[in-house]
């Protein structure tokens, strides 16, 4: 059978990856926080035909014949990668005390409780990481994002000023006339018949030497990898390399429609030219078959 059949097999399928990967990407075109892939394509073995000689030589040291390159046919392709691009999103102003975004890098830690202990233990419980910051309040005064997790901050001393490597759920009183979120991420409100606002802690964002190394989990979160590189957990906006925070605003996808659909159409030509790979080969194999009529 012909190795050029199987070659091209191989490259219909790796542009269906590609056409899948890019399809994902114009789907989430509205999602926020949502950070685009990419597919990288990279060549399979090849089969050596002859190898690669050096030149020859007489007793004298002098040439006598040149060296000769190796002679390999490849043998198609395969996926190379699958990355996620964590460039930054255009930032939409939606006037929204609970919209936070960041500009520049960091995520929002969030949590839940994953053991089935009773309450939020967040030295043991499951935390992920997200940049969508549409965030709201429960029944109890807590932030949590649209999938009910918990919105991680860090603690307030009793001036006002964040307590170092402090977990903490930020919470609201119920009883509170107002709220607001400050550029510094400092969650504050009004106690129920005025007064000065009190600060009741600092939103946290995690910073990672790789952010591309985490693994996507859905509901617009990430989780944590041997290779997404930590560095902190629990760093002020504007701290430790993390970015800014900006209330009343969401960063949107950092999808750009016009580049996808560039990238979906050379998916489909790429597509195209295998199958008529495979097509010219079957009907050289029909030829074959022909000789003996």
């Amino acid at each position: 059978m012909l190795r050029s059949m199987y070659t091209g097999i191989s490259g219909m399928s790796g542009f269906q990856n590609k056409l899948d990967v890019v399809s994902n990407n114009i789907a989430n075109v509205n999602t926020f926080g949502y950070k685009k892939g990419r597919m990288t394509f990279s060549d399979l073995m090849s089969q050596t035909m002859q190898g690669a000689t050096g030149p020859v030589e007489d007793g004298a040291g002098n040439a006598t014949l040149g060296g000769r390159n190796p002679m390999q046919v490849g043998l198609g392709t395969s996926t190379g990668s699958i990355d996620n691009i964590h460039t930054q999103g255009n930032r939409q102003t939606t006037n929204r005390p609970l919209d936070l975004a960041i500009e520049g890098d960091g995520m929002f830690i969030v949590a839940e409780d994953s053991d089935g202990t009773a309450g939020l233990d967040l030295d043991t419980d499951a935390k992920a990481y997200t940049r969508a910051g549409n965030f709201y309040l429960d029944n109890d005064g807590n932030v949590v994002n649209a999938n009910g997790q918990f919105l991680v901050g860090i603690e307030a001393d009793a001036n006002g000023e964040p307590v170092p490597d402090s977990e903490s759920i930020l919470n609201v009183d119920s009883e509170a006339e107002s709220f607001s979120i400050g550029n510094d991420g400092s969650l504050s409100y009004v106690p129920s018949g005025g007064g000065d606002p009190i600060v009741a802690g600092f939103v946290a964002l995690a910073k990672f030497s790789n952010p591309e190394g985490l693994n996507k989990a859905g509901g617009n979160t990430f989780t944590l990898t041997p290779n997404a590189g930590l560095v902190n957990e629990l760093n002020a906006p504007g701290e430790s390399g993390t970015g800014s925070l900006f209330a009343g605003a969401l960063e949107m996808s950092n999808v750009d429609l016009a580049n996808e659909f560039t990238e979906m159409i050379t998916a489909q030509r790429g597509f195209q030219a295998n199958t008529r790979v495979i097509t010219t080969s079957d009907e050289i194999l029909q030829e074959l078959v022909n000789l003996k009529r």
